[in-house]
């Protein structure tokens, strides 16, 4: 793996474990990873300039940096080291920057999930087969990143905390919140008893047709979203044929909008119908 060279020295802040240091670095609060960077280091120590390092991770965000040194005061150090040692496995893994924020909310998440499961505690995931469907790349991501965990601290991670795991991933990746991605899989759950109510039908979510389905929702709301038009030719032949999965549809479409606050078209209402149209005969 090449390395990144300090242009100038750093001052320690924090050493989690013998390979990740919190330091002061150009006037910024920035993470270093390098293999005994850490080891005797105290609050003070200097990193001298050149020293080669693998990584580097900059709080650029003030917020975020406070966020950030409010979050390690109450977490061991031991387990902000190898929380920051799995982001760096994840933005390894996908091969791209992530977003400065994991560094808070994946450490504030993680260390509170790991308290939980030492205590015995269950950790329930109502989104976990749409987490599943919809962001493939960073669910298995995520379950190598337990793995990490369960090694290092002998506790079993739920599939559950995989999942969410996952959302904490996908948000940092398109520098989104994750309250934008857990907003979006509300509407996904809404959808789907709104639909099992109105056609007096049970969704099997691990069929084939939930997952086209739920994808479809989710390109739906991103045009919605950045309210990008779509053409349905079929619009008044799917109407005048399928007038019960159509009807839902329309149903299912305003709850978007709701949600959303943006108008929804009968040309995507049409695509919606043509799946509901798949589960009623199934």
């Amino acid at each position: 793996m090449e390395g990144i060279t300090l242009t100038e020295k750093s001052s320690v802040i924090k050493s989690f474990n013998n390979n990740v240091v919190l330091v002061s670095y150009k006037g910024m609060e920035t993470i270093l990873f390098a293999k005994g960077i850490g080891f005797g280091k105290r609050m003070g120590d200097v990193i001298p300039e050149n020293t080669v390092v693998e990584k580097i991770f900059n709080l650029q965000d003030k917020q975020n940096a406070k966020n950030f040194t409010t979050i390690i005061q109450d977490v061991d150090n031991s387990i902000v080291g190898l929380i920051e040692e799995v982001i760096y496995f994840i933005s390894y893994e996908l091969g791209e920057e992530l977003s400065e924020n994991i560094h808070v909310s994946l450490t504030d998440h993680i260390s509170f999930a790991i308290k939980r499961l030492q205590r015995g505690e269950a950790i329930e995931n109502p989104f976990l087969i749409e987490t599943e469907t919809l962001y493939k790349d960073e669910y298995s991501i995520a379950k190598k990143a337990a793995e990490k965990l369960e090694k290092a601290i002998s506790i079993k991670i739920p599939e559950g905390e995989i999942g969410f795991i996952a959302l904490y991933i996908h948000s940092a990746r398109h520098k989104g919140t994750l309250s934008n991605t857990l907003q979006y899989n509300y509407i996904f759950k809404d959808v789907l008893n709104l639909i099992e109510k109105d056609m007096h039908i049970k969704v099997d979510k691990k069929s084939l047709d939930y997952a086209r389905f739920i994808t479809h929702v989710r390109f739906t709301i991103e045009r919605i979203t950045k309210e990008i038009p779509l053409n349905n030719d079929l619009l008044y032949i799917i109407k005048e044929k399928y007038p019960v999965a159509f009807n839902t549809a329309f149903k299912v479409g305003k709850l978007i909008e709701r949600a959303l606050k943006k108008a929804i078209s009968e040309d995507e209402v049409a695509y919606l119908a043509m799946h509901l149209e798949r589960f009623k005969r199934n």
